[in-house]
């Protein structure tokens, strides 16, 4: 019963600690351990473990909020069921936690909040149930009423679960977008633009008119 409302990886996912320097590539930048492997299932590594070690993998990029790791939604999405839980959108992007921030109960937002969590009662901004991954967890494991593993009709209708782009994949749709941006901004010159009529006749201005000669 558990397998079909968990995936493997979550778990582990969910304990690992993540933005510590790599120990392989710590002379390099961009060293930050932020992603982590779902085919793996062991720990976080960096940009280049990426692409010397899981080059062909399902990777997810891990993310920083007010210190706290959050995910984007449409990355986890592909892998997980995460109705539910509460999503924010944070530089542009919609992202949500992966475990619980403490908050005081005695604090005036959770006074005043009509929505909480319903493991750590943090105060909510809409109607969800939980306010990240880890207490969605921690509630599917007390009364099994919700579950992360994408069910087959779903991923029929949103297209949810199937593989996370590679890192090539990646790099290309970036490319890709860069193009058509650039495509898209770029006005058109001059001679390569539609001639247009200068004036048409009907708006031509008249000069000054010239009579006829008078008679004798």
């Amino acid at each position: 019963m558990e397998s079909m409302l968990l995936p493997a990886w979550l778990e582990r996912l969910l304990s690992t600690t993540f933005f510590s320097i790599c120990q392989q590539h710590a002379s390099a930048p961009r060293n930050e351990c932020n992603m982590y492997c779902l085919d793996c299932k062991d720990h976080a590594f960096c940009f280049y473990c990426r692409s010397s070690w899981h080059k062909d993998h399902q990777v997810i990029q891990i993310r920083r909020s007010s210190y706290h790791d959050v995910v984007r939604v449409s990355e986890i999405q592909k892998v997980l069921d995460i109705s539910g839980v509460q999503t924010y959108v944070i530089n542009s992007a919609r992202v949500l936690f992966l475990n619980e921030r403490p908050q005081p109960k005695n604090s005036a937002t959770a006074k005043t909040s009509s929505h909480l969590c319903e493991i750590c009662a943090r105060s909510l901004l809409d109607p969800f149930r939980f306010c990240s991954l880890g207490c969605k967890l921690v509630g599917i494991n007390k009364s099994g009423n919700a579950r992360f593993v994408l069910s087959a009709k779903k991923d029929e209708e949103t297209g949810m679960g199937r593989r996370l782009p590679s890192r090539e994949e990646d790099e290309q749709e970036l490319r890709e977008g860069i193009h058509k941006q650039v495509y898209r901004s770029t006005p058109l010159h001059p001679s390569s633009r539609t001639p247009h009529r200068v004036c048409s006749n009907s708006r031509r201005r008249k000069g000054i008119p010239h009579r006829a000669p008078l008679g004798p």
